[in-house]
């Protein structure tokens, strides 16, 4: 066993000249595994975030939510890919927050091998709760999902077969599973899913701290350290699909720079617990008009966050084709899968369960809706169901 050690002093003079330090190690011909070690004083207010990347190219990624990461020839930590290739490799840490002084040391050790931890098998199929019967539109059905979850491949708490079984106890057809600059969990998608029941759609956030990302489909990793428009360009050219995720939410609110337009805006996240604000509308509407509203729980654990389902995304499908579904605009939004819902078929909205409520369009115009099943006059474009007091209970692209 051999280790190499690496210490620096950060500071806010450090962040401001740049976000990403690369320290660089050799991995010698023979070498079975090894151990990245990163330590600082996290009650400095510090955030530093871990990855690295190797001869065959970005390896993975930590963010902040781990000190240590292993990588071996069969397994690798949740978030990196397997396989150790001799040759330069490098630390990747991310300065995140540097809001005072902090000493950084990463120590790199070589070992023989290093013990797997695969995911546990869940128990049986969960009972799926009931939902309402919702007609087909010309033969594509509506189904119902989340398009934001984080696992353990991330900063999420839980493995990739223990959200799924969540999303089945929703009553959700799918769920994303988006974590944070890695694709380490696709690999696992279709198994989990397979025992499930549950669509699994591979996802991935790309996250920087002046905004985030979800890039959907199975087409490779998206550097986060290059511009948005890079990802935008290299998403759409892979065959997928690209939401700018919580634009207005606080810290992780998007504040980059844009010349190319996404196709998505998660116009409904989790976070948006005043519902009489309209600032996520109002982002849409004046900033990407053309875009199609999603929504996503953004889902990290039990009790920290809101669970998968909240909000539920609606797409109307071919079959399964949820992302064929996304592309052609086919969303309606939800608060749950049991909340009021406003599906638009034709000319026609058909609200359900919102009896009492006001569907609304950008131009002013109100209708009441008066029933718990109810057909009204529908015109292109955006719309919403709206309660007493303005706050927004349904979506409908």
């Amino acid at each position: 066993m051999t280790a190499r050690r690496w210490r620096e002093r950060l500071t806010p003079a450090t962040r401001a000249a740049g976000t990403w330090i690369e320290i660089p190690f050799d991995v010698p011909i023979g070498t079975g595994a090894f151990t990245v070690d990163l330590d600082y004083d996290r009650s400095s207010g510090a955030v530093i975030d871990l990855g690295c990347s190797g001869p065959q190219g970005f390896r993975g990624w930590s963010g902040g939510a781990r000190r240590t990461f292993s990588i071996t020839n069969a397994a690798a930590t949740p978030g990196y890919l397997p396989g150790v290739v001799p040759g330069e490799w490098r630390v990747v840490l991310g300065q995140h927050r540097i809001p005072v002084p902090v000493t950084a040391e990463v120590t790199v050790t070589w070992v023989d091998t290093v013990p797997a931890q695969p995911d546990p098998i869940p128990a049986a199929p969960v009972q799926r709760p009931p939902r309402p019967e919702l007609p087909k539109v010309d033969g594509m059905r509506w189904l119902a999902g989340d398009f934001h979850c984080h696992t353990v491949h991330s900063d999420g708490q839980h493995t990739i077969d223990e959200v799924a079984v969540m999303a089945a106890e929703a009553g959700l057809d799918f769920l994303a599973v988006t974590d944070h600059n890695t694709v380490s969990h696709h690999a696992h998608l279709p198994l989990a899913s397979e025992r499930t029941g549950v669509q699994l759609i591979p996802g991935q956030e790309v996250t920087t701290w002046r905004g985030h990302a979800n890039a959907f489909g199975d087409i490779g990793w998206i550097d986060f350290r290059r511009p948005p428009d890079d990802w935008i360009r290299s998403v759409s050219d892979r065959g997928g699909l690209l939401s700018l995720n919580h634009p207005v939410s606080g810290d992780c609110s998007w504040r980059q720079p844009l010349t190319e337009r996404p196709q998505l805006v998660e116009t409904w996240h989790s976070s948006w617990l005043d519902r009489t604000s309209g600032a996520p509308i109002a982002f849409l509407l004046a900033g990407f008009p053309d875009a199609t509203p999603i929504g996503g729980a953004d889902f990290h654990g039990r009790g920290a966050d809101a669970p998968p389902g909240h909000p539920t995304t609606w797409v109307l499908t071919e079959g399964d084709d949820v992302l064929g579904g996304l592309r052609a605009g086919r969303t309606s939004i939800s608060a749950g899968p049991g909340a009021p819902l406003l599906l638009r078929r034709g000319d026609e909205f058909l609200v359900v369960d919102g009896d009492g409520l006001l569907l609304a369009t950008p131009d002013g115009r109100r209708a009441v809706v008066d029933g718990p099943r109810v057909l009204l006059p529908a015109e292109p474009g955006l719309a919403w169901l709206e309660d007493g007091h303005t706050g927004i209970q349904a979506i409908s692209a």
